[in-house]
């Protein structure tokens, strides 16, 4: 985790390092009274380097991905929260049939 973590700082600095430098090159248009068209190459290679950086951080730094089906052992609620003031067990689910045999009227 402690990788991924360094390679997500880094990328959110590149993308930092790449707004600040298209905010200077729009000062500098201003300066020279030019329009902008869109920022230089430099800066494009940057955002890409910075949003390929925080991507991979963003798929290594959560862990493993656990197993959603309900019959799992992973699953299994060992204990329950000491707050259950926001266990909500009436909602609109209650609606739908529970079996999957079982047709919606229209």
């Amino acid at each position: 985790m402690g990788f991924g973590l360094a390679i997500g700082v880094f990328g959110v600095v590149i993308l930092a390092h790449a707004a600040y430098s298209t905010i200077q090159y729009r000062g500098l248009l201003k300066i020279l009274e030019e329009e902008f068209s869109g920022p230089p190459v430099n800066v494009v290679v940057e955002l890409l380097l910075g949003l390929g950086f925080c991507m991979c951080a963003a798929l290594s730094v959560p862990g493993k991905f656990l197993s959603i089906h309900p019959d799992s052992e992973e699953n299994r609620i060992v204990s329950l929260p000491a707050n259950l003031d926001f266990m909500i067990f009436n909602h609109r689910g209650k609606v739908f049939p529970s079996e999957t045999g079982l047709k919606l009227k229209c």
